[in-house]
């Protein structure tokens, strides 16, 4: 009796020392079953399981990512993250529209106050380009006084270079002014358009908020309407 007890030991020894799972089990893309006391290589791109003996799954293995795979899934992410990034700067932007301005005339209000420095910096420009052309005409007039005496045989007075300097100066300027105008009209269309959009904005998310409001507001109770 005592040596069949230790056999009985030894054999119940010998079963709790046998892993807890058989194998790995894939069926592949072209239909084959794979077994192995390892990971098969031919269940890399399909779904493996981890099973007992008694062909209980034990858990599910998901197929290891391809290089692409793993690339759109980067990219994915990143998509994500952006538009997270996105919907929080919107609603930030949102918020500061709401606690800045309270009826849509104060858009236009704020909307002028914003161009006309830059109304002020046009017409700047353009009163001194009146200036700068009158007096490049007299320059180019006291040129053709020393112009006029030249002729085939005759050389005439030569023309002084201060004119020359001058004339040549008050045309870059004339350039530069012309190049700020057209540079401030830009500005001025671009604070416009804006102000337009917020102004936009703040009417949808008003709008939106007065629609939330009335879709939550109870509906009027018909036994306490009076009747004619």
């Amino acid at each position: 009796m005592k040596t069949s007890n230790r056999a009985l030991v030894l054999v119940s020894a010998a079963l709790l020392s046998v892993p807890a799972h058989a194998a790995f089990k894939c069926v592949d893309e072209a239909g084959r079953t794979h077994i192995g006391d390892t990971p098969p290589e031919q269940c890399a791109k399909v779904v493996m399981y981890e099973v007992t003996r008694s062909g209980q799954v034990l858990r599910t293995i998901q197929p290891s990512l391809t290089e692409d795979q793993v690339k759109a899934r980067i990219e994915a992410e990143e998509k994500r993250k952006e538009a997270d990034k996105a919907a929080f700067e919107q609603r930030r932007k949102d918020l500061a529209l709401l606690a800045t301005y309270s009826t849509e005339a104060e858009f236009d209000v704020a909307r002028d106050r914003n161009i006309d420095p830059i109304k002020a910096r046009i017409a700047t420009a353009q009163e001194r380009i009146l200036q700068v052309d009158k007096r490049q005409k007299e320059v180019e007039e006291e040129m053709e006084f020393y112009k006029a005496g030249k002729t085939k045989t005759s050389k005439g007075r030569e023309v002084p270079l201060v004119l020359t300097e001058e004339h040549a100066r008050a045309q870059r300027e004339l350039v530069a002014l012309q190049s700020t105008i057209a540079s401030s009209e830009k500005e001025m269309e671009q604070v416009k358009a804006k102000f337009d959009a917020d102004k936009k904005r703040w009417a949808e998310i008003k709008g939106g908020s007065a629609a939330k409001t009335a879709d939550s507001a109870p509906a009027p109770d018909p036994k306490a309407v009076k009747k004619n």
